[in-house]
């Protein structure tokens, strides 16, 4: 099959074979590349989508990126199932074959010393949002006497924010240090913003957490037993992930 060589991520040789149903990028199976003692994990893609010019168009087309980051992200989650991979930015494209493996072979020393560091890790992501909103509403409302009486209000609930902004940080950077201390490592991302979330709350915490797959359980346990220990704190756990987070600059 002629096209493009999209590649997924690189990893160590596997004998687990995916799922024969699994379709990747432009519904093309996904291959192994082998190289050297590495694995690039590729599919074909049409030119006519994935030349430079029009993957810049494309990237801009939400619907269409929604739908590439999708077939993206359902690779690399098989690829967790039966692997440790060290997942590339999506849109990685080469010319053919030739150019995978001089990319491959370009970036062997770093490619190995970054997969010994996540063999048998996953990523854990843990969010924490602050939801003012839900005990604002539990308080009747009051309608100001006088022009005093309401500045006294507004001076009310700002300090109200302010009290509980900052028992959201506390609470945060508590969280944070016991998991980083339960982790092999931890990233702190900046935090999202709800316009684009569509999230309800204010995030405050928006982290992830290198794990050895044998202690995710324990760790799950973890987060567990903090999201009921601030009232109007909503903790949210995902993963396990591929360590897209602690995959290096270069990946």
């Amino acid at each position: 099959m002629t096209g493009l060589r999209y590649v997924y991520a690189v990893c160590r040789p596997f004998s687990t074979p995916l799922q024969a149903q699994l379709t990747g990028v432009a519904g093309d199976p996904p291959r192994a590349l082998t190289h050297r003692g590495l694995v690039a994990v590729v599919s074909h893609v049409p030119e006519q989508d994935f030349a430079e010019e029009p993957l810049r168009a494309h990237l801009e087309d939400l619907d269409w990126l929604t739908g590439t980051a999708r077939a993206h992200q359902g690779v690399i989650d098989a690829l967790t199932t039966v692997t440790t991979p060290l997942p590339l930015r999506l849109g990685t494209v080469f010319l053919d074959d030739s150019g995978v493996r001089t990319m491959m072979e370009a970036r062997e020393e770093d490619f190995l010393r970054t997969l010994d560091r996540l063999e048998g890790r996953v990523e854990w992501g843990v969010k924490v949002y602050a939801e003012p909103e839900s005990q604002e509403s539990a308080r009747p409302a009051q309608k100001p006497a006088s022009g005093r009486d309401y500045l006294r209000q507004r001076r009310m609930q700002t300090r109200s924010h302010e009290e509980m902004w900052q028992k959201a940080e506390a609470f945060s950077t508590s969280l944070h240090e016991r998991l980083s201390g339960f982790a092999e490592d931890s990233r702190l991302h900046p935090p999202q913003n709800p316009a684009l979330s569509k999230v309800s709350g204010r995030n405050v915490l928006n982290a992830a957490y290198l794990v050895p797959r044998a202690h995710s359980e324990e760790f799950v346990e973890l987060v567990d037993r903090t999201k009921d220990e601030a009232p109007g704190m909503r903790v949210e756990l995902t993963g396990p992930w591929a360590a897209y987070s602690f995959a290096g600059e270069g990946a």
